[in-house]
């Protein structure tokens, strides 16, 4: 599937609407609500089966992903926010918590993820934040972007979670 051409044109939802999906642990999508749906722009049957980075919207700083992913597998939860790409190339932010799935023995089967709408207070710290990291990261490399974001939140004394949830 050709990936769609990123513009400004910014897709809403509701404070009280709650963005729903499901995904194996490789990140296919396997479940997903009318919301995510709807705001995806994807019909079901191209986003069942599909990896969930099909949403990934080119702002997003990988070191995000990076440390979305290492917080799951290790069996953690996490906060995080997301700029994601409709298939029409409009955008939409979301504020992400992810969380694994495990089975009775207590192994990772998947990853639930429920999103809700961030404030615009958050978006003003988020996005200026995401920007430099991209930058760093375009410039010299993920490991640089990093670097970047520890020292960002070690300037602050909190983690990636914590910063996440004062915002």
């Amino acid at each position: 599937m050709e990936r769609p051409v990123a513009n400004n044109t910014e897709r809403t939802f509701k404070e009280d609407e709650l963005i729903v999906s499901k995904t194996d642990t490789k990140g296919r999508i396997t479940y997903g609500n009318d919301l995510f749906i709807s705001l995806s722009g994807y019909s079901e049957p191209e986003l069942l089966g599909a990896h969930h980075n099909i949403v990934r919207h080119p702002d997003m700083p990988k070191v995000i992903f990076k440390a979305l992913w290492s917080a799951i597998q290790s069996g953690s939860e996490i906060n995080a926010y997301v700029k994601n790409l409709s298939k029409d190339g409009s955008y939409y932010w979301v504020i992400a918590n992810v969380t694994p799935s495990f089975d009775a023995k207590g192994s990772v089967i998947g990853y639930y993820s429920v999103r809700r709408k961030p404030s615009k207070r958050a978006l003003d710290t988020i996005i200026p934040l995401y920007a430099r990291l991209l930058l760093v990261e375009k410039s010299q490399g993920l490991e640089a972007s990093e670097r970047e974001l520890e020292t960002t939140l070690k300037e602050k004394g909190l983690s990636y979670e914590e910063f996440a949830l004062s915002c």
